[in-house]
């Protein structure tokens, strides 16, 4: 599972210290936009060499304890399932080995050009499958 860290900011948070939940959807692109650039298939070599981008057509996340002011965080991307022209991610941001949340965030590959579904180059295609998590029971 890969995984990077991030800081809870006074931006990142509401009136009481508690990170705002929006914010949290923030942290989990950081992380799959990380996973893609770890793997090299940075963003904008994507929408540049192959006319492609992702956007997030479903999301489930789970809110299971909050994050503070100054909290530092461990934020996950793993690739769960990868189609044609979507990929699913599991996702979860963690303090101190703690989970705070748990995500499930389903992203569809589009046309940069035309913002209409297209499926991914057969080598990403292919690097993706391989990356795949194990299934859980």
């Amino acid at each position: 599972m890969f995984s990077i860290p991030t800081r809870v900011y006074w931006e990142d948070t509401d009136a009481g210290g508690v990170v705002y939940h929006a914010q949290y959807v923030a942290f989990l692109e950081r992380a799959r936009t990380e996973w893609l650039r770890a793997g090299g298939h940075g963003q904008e070599l994507l929408r540049q060499d192959h006319d492609l981008v992702f956007a997030v057509r479903a999301m489930r996340l789970d809110f299971l304890r909050p994050a503070r002011l100054d909290d530092l965080l461990q934020v996950t991307a793993g690739l769960q399932q990868c189609k044609r022209a979507s990929v699913v991610f599991a996702q979860s941001i963690l303090r101190n080995g703690e989970i705070l949340l748990s995500a499930e965030v389903k992203v569809a590959a589009l046309s940069a050009s035309v913002f209409k579904p297209k499926p991914l180059p057969d080598a990403l295609y292919e690097s993706f499958k391989q990356q795949e998590l194990p299934a859980q029971p």
